[in-house]
């Protein structure tokens, strides 16, 4: 079990229990089941407030689960996403994030709201949360960061205009074992200094 957590102005903001599928020195993947819990902690600055999942009472992970597929040093995952009674694959999505750093119980990042998808039946892909990711800019949620954060989308952008695909597209047909259990938040998850 890998601890994902956000961490957000120096402080533990967000935390989730993921699966590890595959941790290769080019590649950590990710898998977040269904009903997996969301922890937000209950004390800290929060110089943003609380996460949005918990002002919106998310409490776990629902869907078909998701898959998160981490090159060493980029800002952003490569996310896999299932719909539909079949499980039918539904799309890439683009996470810009800040690059994955170990901690003793997982891994941190933080989210950078602006993302980009591509879903299975499409041509292209879209990007997503513009709009968002200004208004998070205004609440002062990434400081210094707007500039790198919209770089990172348009590299991204522009690798898949050239036809790049810089991740194996047989993930989208991966399944988790059923019989793995779904993974809850060790105690003190929050407690555990964020990784610099």
């Amino acid at each position: 079990m890998v601890v994902r957590r956000e961490i957000l102005h120096g402080e533990v903001w967000f935390g989730c229990p993921t699966v590890c599928v595959e941790d290769s020195p080019d590649l950590l993947v990710l898998y977040l089941p269904p009903g997996a819990e969301f922890g937000f902690p209950e004390t800290g600055h929060l110089p943003c407030g609380r996460h949005p999942w918990q002002v919106a009472g998310h409490r776990g992970w629902t869907g078909h689960g998701k898959l998160m597929l981490h090159r060493p040093g980029e800002a952003h995952s490569v996310d896999v996403f299932w719909a539909g009674p079949e499980r039918a694959f539904a799309g890439w999505y683009f996470n810009l994030q800040d690059p994955v750093r170990r901690t003793p119980i997982g891994v941190d990042t933080l989210d950078h709201e602006l993302d980009i998808w591509w879903p299975a039946d499409a041509e292209r892909y879209v990007w997503k949360d513009v709009e968002m990711f200004a208004q998070r800019l205004a609440e002062g949620r990434y400081p210094g960061m707007a500039d790198a954060i919209r770089a990172e989308g348009d590299r991204i952008a522009a690798l898949l205009d050239a036809g790049e695909r810089w991740w194996d597209e047989a993930w989208a047909s991966w399944r988790p074992d059923p019989a793995w259990p779904v993974p809850t938040l060790p105690a003190g998850w929050d407690a555990v200094p964020p990784s610099r």
